[in-house]
């Protein structure tokens, strides 16, 4: 058994289908295939029943999807201590964040933790649709403001800002210039989402369900951000996203409007378990100074 195989088992039940699971881990679907099938082969028992909407773990496999899901996290905290040693230095912090992050709280807290450090240097990551966390636990950052929902596990973490959600559109658009819009008005617009994030982060996002028990009404989906926005710009689909986004994203052929029945974006600022050196709780004591009592708010 392989640390690879046990990923490919958590992807595996995240996504419910072996297609979407192949295409988050960069392999193709008949190798994804052919792993499980040895696995369960080498384990003696079948670990997802298939069916026409894609898989489902069975007893067994829930039992063992949740041993291989521990597993993976504490490799990825072995990975990051050894990252540490083998960066051999401390005088590098490296920022995580998605998209506009925690609006200017990320760029101010950035900036003022290195002008008390001036020895430091201050990296920032961006990641796609909810890898911050993933990133953190793998030792690709030491510190990240994650969106929620997020898998925290093996995490420290503490909400520091929170923001409204808006409704990108095309310029064109009925609602475009609008004060604010209810998300069953939306109802029937394709949305944007992405097969890269786990499945609760796209459902949240799409707040599906909606107020009413519907779904949401599924449209293109998308890699990043940019890919997202070039979508909705030509009239594809419409997307959701944080209030933030309208300032770090303005485009004359988007419109932003305030969505008004949803609840707001929080972000949290995380960093491995055990792995808070001098400069991750220097930072992280930047982080609160700057969002005054603990959250900040983007109306």
């Amino acid at each position: 058994m392989e640390l690879r195989q046990l990923r490919y088992l958590v992807a595996i039940d995240e996504a419910g289908n072996l297609g979407r699971a192949a295409e988050a881990l960069y392999v193709s679907q008949p190798a994804l295939s052919y792993a499980l099938r040895n696995l369960e082969s080498e384990l003696g028992v079948r670990l997802f029943d298939r069916h026409a909407g894609g898989v489902s773990a069975t007893d067994a496999g829930r039992d063992v999807v949740a041993e291989a899901r521990r597993t993976v996290v504490q490799a990825g905290l072995v990975m990051a201590a050894a990252e540490r040693h083998r960066r051999g230095e401390t005088g590098v912090l490296r920022v995580g964040f998605e998209a506009s992050g925690a609006g200017r709280l990320t760029t101010r807290a950035r900036a003022e933790f290195a002008r008390r450090n001036p020895g430091v240097r201050v990296e920032p990551k961006r990641f796609d649709w909810g890898q911050e966390a993933a990133a953190l636990r793998e030792g690709r950052v030491d510190v990240a403001f994650v969106w929620l929902p997020a898998d925290l596990a093996g995490l420290r973490a503490e909400i520091v800002h929170t923001e409204g959600r808006v409704v990108g559109l095309p310029s064109g658009h009925r609602f475009a210039g609008r004060d604010g819009v209810s998300v069953l008005e939306v109802n029937d617009e394709p949305l944007m989402w992405t097969e890269r994030a786990p499945r609760d982060w796209v459902d949240w996002w799409a707040v599906n369900p909606r107020p009413d028990g519907s779904a949401p009404r599924w449209g293109p989906t998308n890699d990043n951000v940019e890919e997202m926005l070039e979508q909705v710009a030509e009239g594809a689909a419409i997307c959701f996203a944080p209030a933030s986004m309208a300032i770090y994203y303005a485009r004359p052929d988007l419109s932003w409007v305030p969505l008004t029945d949803v609840e707001p974006l929080r972000v949290a600022l995380a960093w491995l378990d055990g792995a808070d050196t001098p400069l991750v709780r220097g930072f992280a004591q930047v982080v609160r100074e700057l969002a005054s009592g603990g959250t900040t708010v983007v109306s």
